[in-house]
């Protein structure tokens, strides 16, 4: 073979081998760090991966938010009123966390199911509900109407 088109084609693999992995290392990165959101109903029927990152959304149970009083440790039911689940979080929840209230929490399903919460964020004001949330409440045909909503008829 030419010595000129051995160091051409010696050339080209390099590319070809340092491209592919930087695919390879940017497929595993973005794997990593995806978080997919899944509502209590659809925790509920396993359609939900164990022990790997995802977020649930729904409404807070109105009575169920039950909180440790030796530590920041706090659990509370989150419902999309047709599937409920369990969070368990450890740290300070938002200012606007309240019972009945829209939130979106993100974390690990442990073999119990009930959603371990790294992250727990709350709506920002009274007409605000994250997309996720909003969405999940609209299939189930239960999404609550807002405060002082007026109807042009």
């Amino acid at each position: 073979m030419n010595p000129k088109r051995k160091q051409r084609l010696i050339i080209v693999l390099f590319i070809v081998f340092g491209v592919g992995a930087a695919v390879g290392l940017t497929m595993f990165a973005l794997s990593q760090n995806i978080n997919l959101f899944y509502s209590p109903t659809q925790i509920e029927n396993g359609e939900a991966p164990q022990e790997t990152r995802i977020r649930a959304g729904g409404m807070v149970v109105e009575g169920s938010v039950k909180r440790d009083p030796n530590s920041l440790n706090v659990t509370f039911d989150l419902t999309d009123y047709e599937g409920t689940i369990t969070v368990h979080y450890d740290g300070i929840l938002p200012d606007l966390f309240r019972e009945g209230q829209g939130i979106v929490a993100q974390g690990d399903l442990d073999a119990n199911n009930h959603l371990q919460a790294s992250e727990v964020l709350a709506k920002h004001d009274e007409n605000y509900m994250p997309p996720e949330v909003a969405e999940a409440l609209e299939k189930s045909g239960k999404m609550p109407k807002p405060e002082g909503e007026v109807f042009n008829k």
